[in-house]
C-alpha cells in the first residue's frame, strides 16, 4: 500500500518534467541591459530611445534574433572596440530594422534603411566603426535621421 507521503513524492516526480522552464532558460537566450541613447540631427532635434546593449560576445552573436516586435522608441546598441569594419546580417531575426552605423566620436557614419528580414546578405558599415545602433525600420527616414547626426551615448563619450 502507497503512503501519502510517497505518493507526493511520485506526483512531484512526474510532474516537475512537464513543467516548462523559464522562457530564458527554455530557448538559451541572452539577456541584455537597457540604457538611454539620443540621437540629436544636425537641425538640433533630439530623439531619445530606450536600447538595449549588445556589448559581450554572445549579445552581439544573438541581436535581435527570435523577436517578434520591438517598441516604437527602442532599439538595440552594438559596441565594439576597438573600431573595425562590421558587418550584419538579418538571420533569424523577424523585424526590419535600419541599422545606423557610429564611429568612435558618436557621429553616424552610415545609415541602411528597412533590412529585410531573415536575410543572410551581409550588411557592412564599409570602414571601421564603433557601434551599430538598430532600430525598427523607417525610424531614420521618419524621424529625419541621417549620416552626421550625433548619437548621445557614454559608449562614444557623449551622455543623453
Amino acid at each position: 500500500m502507497m503512503t501519502l507521503s510517497r505518493f507526493l513524492v511520485l506526483w512531484t516526480l512526474l510532474l516537475v518534467p512537464l513543467a516548462a522552464p523559464p522562457v530564458q532558460a527554455q530557448s538559451g537566450l541572452v539577456t541584455f541591459e537597457r540604457d538611454e541613447l539620443v540621437i540629436e540631427t544636425e537641425a538640433g532635434t533630439r530623439h531619445s530611445f530606450d536600447v538595449e546593449m549588445a556589448v559581450k560576445p554572445a549579445q552581439q552573436a544573438q541581436g535581435l534574433m527570435f523577436r517578434r516586435e520591438m517598441a516604437e522608441a527602442a532599439g538595440m546598441l552594438f559596441v565594439v572596440r576597438p573600431a573595425r569594419v562590421l558587418s550584419m546580417w538579418m538571420k533569424n531575426t523577424y523585424i526590419p530594422l535600419d541599422m545606423l552605423f557610429i564611429d568612435g566620436e558618436g557621429r553616424i557614419t552610415k545609415i541602411v534603411e528597412r533590412t529585410v528580414p531573415m536575410s543572410l546578405t551581409s550588411i557592412s558599415s564599409d570602414r571601421p566603426v564603433n557601434g551599430v545602433l538598430e532600430l525598427n525600420a523607417g525610424t531614420a527616414s521618419r524621424l529625419t535621421i541621417g549620416p552626421g547626426d550625433r548619437v548621445l551615448h557614454p559608449a562614444f563619450g557623449k551622455a543623453p
